[in-house]
């Protein structure tokens, strides 16, 4: 078993397999990963319509990871939708814990595309921890702003690349739409422009994007490569079809 490349999401259910876990473990599968999964939500929805979240408690979380760690070597880990900051912070260190030298690739989602609110409210301090533990953040235009209302774009940013590396996805800007800025080693900044001209929209490409992203770490990709390529690949998602749920397929 351990001649095989894990790797883990910790991500709700959605049952169209748009978003969240299903979607991450196609993402893996096409990478050529064998993805693991530790379910956090179960979510009552479609492609368009989102109507409920039931959360799973926190110890059924915690096992479920406790029990994967004990059978599969776990370098790298992507994490989706989780009820609290709270209960997300005792996660990341439960990992940490697990595997010292895990990587954590955090998609913030804060709330759901047809409108629904995971997080209520932030504390600074646990924010502060969360991102201190994590390898990639993979925050939207609109999931940045949310993270702190009373700070700028920018001023989010420096307080954030402080403390992690940032993957900012550029589908929800209004200037420049479709460039995505990495910044990463507290001072570097890499533009990564669309190389298509028009995509397609599809449920779940925020998840899409993050889980590429985390399998390109498992094979050990350059950080710079890492973004690039799943750049590209969700594009390729994007265009595989005209429908709300796209296809995986992976040409490099």
């Amino acid at each position: 078993m351990n001649q095989k490349n894990y790797i883990l999401t910790i991500a709700g259910l959605d049952p169209s397999s748009g978003a969240g876990i299903t979607s991450d473990i196609k993402t893996f599968e096409t990478h050529g990963l064998y993805g693991l999964s530790v379910c956090t939500a179960v979510t009552v929805q479609n492609d368009i319509t989102f109507k409920d979240c039931i959360w799973i408690e926190e110890s059924i979380i915690l096992n479920q990871i406790e029990t994967l760690f004990d059978r599969f070597k776990i370098p790298v880990v992507k994490i989706g939708i989780i009820q609290s900051w709270e209960i997300l912070l005792t996660v990341i260190l439960k990992l940490k814990k697990l595997n010292p030298e895990i990587k954590i690739i955090l998609d913030p989602i804060l709330s759901a595309s047809a409108g629904f609110t995971f997080h209520t409210k932030q504390d600074v301090f646990i924010l502060e921890k969360v991102f201190e533990n994590c390898f990639f953040i993979t925050p939207n235009y609109n999931e940045i702003k949310e993270l702190f209302p009373n700070k700028t774009i920018d001023e989010t940013i420096d307080f954030i690349s402080e403390k992690t590396n940032i993957y900012l996805k550029g589908g929800h800007r209004t200037d420049k739409k479709g460039l995505d800025e990495v910044y990463y080693s507290k001072i570097v900044k890499l533009n990564i422009p669309p190389t298509a001209k028009e995509v397609s929209e599809k449920h779940g490409s925020g998840c899409v994007l993050s889980a590429a992203l985390a399998s390109n770490f498992v094979v050990k990709m350059t950080l710079e490569d890492a973004c690039k390529q799943a750049k590209l690949y969700t594009e390729q998602f994007l265009n595989s079809n005209n429908s709300l749920l796209g296809i995986h397929t992976y040409k490099k």
